[in-house]
């Protein structure tokens, strides 16, 4: 598959196809994800840089993994950029509203399989694996082993 790639000094209208392992968003992509983003207009500081370039940051962070501050500040700006980008959308719901409204598009052209797979499988812990304080009771013992019989040793 061929991902676009914008290297410095080109333009996002110029379309120049090659593979890039920092690029995941297409053009057809990103065009039907950019309006679901809020914008700052309107709000004091500074303005959104490039919404796709963080967009990106975002999905490198999540698909390799790494932590906040690995992820690399040539391809997508300062980490704090991107961390707080993320926070921001995540907080206001807006990453939940994209997935709603892709959801929705991909069901309508038929491209959603609704089936699922439920998986019945029991996984048992060991009981002393709990963390919890067991009641005092009885362990069926009359005497137990570390105690030593009425009139000692």
């Amino acid at each position: 598959m061929n991902r676009l790639h914008y290297g410095a000094g080109s333009r996002e209208s110029e379309r120049v196809t090659t593979v890039s392992r920092f690029r995941y968003i297409g053009d057809e992509q990103w065009e039907r994800i950019e309006p679901l983003l809020p914008s700052n207009e309107g709000r004091r500081g500074h303005p959104f840089g490039d919404n796709r370039r963080v967009v990106e940051g975002i999905m490198y962070r999540y698909r390799t993994g790494i932590p906040w501050r690995d992820v690399p500040r040539s391809e997508f700006g300062p980490w704090q950029t991107v961390w707080k980008r993320h926070r921001r959308y995540a907080g206001d719901g807006t990453w939940d509203r994209v997935l709603a409204h892709l959801l929705a598009e991909a069901d309508a052209a038929g491209q959603v399989d609704w089936r699922v797979s439920v998986d019945a499988t029991i996984s048992r812990a060991h009981q002393h694996a709990t963390n919890t304080t067991r009641p005092e009771q009885d362990t069926g013992g009359r005497i137990e082993l570390q105690e030593s019989p009425a009139g000692g040793v």
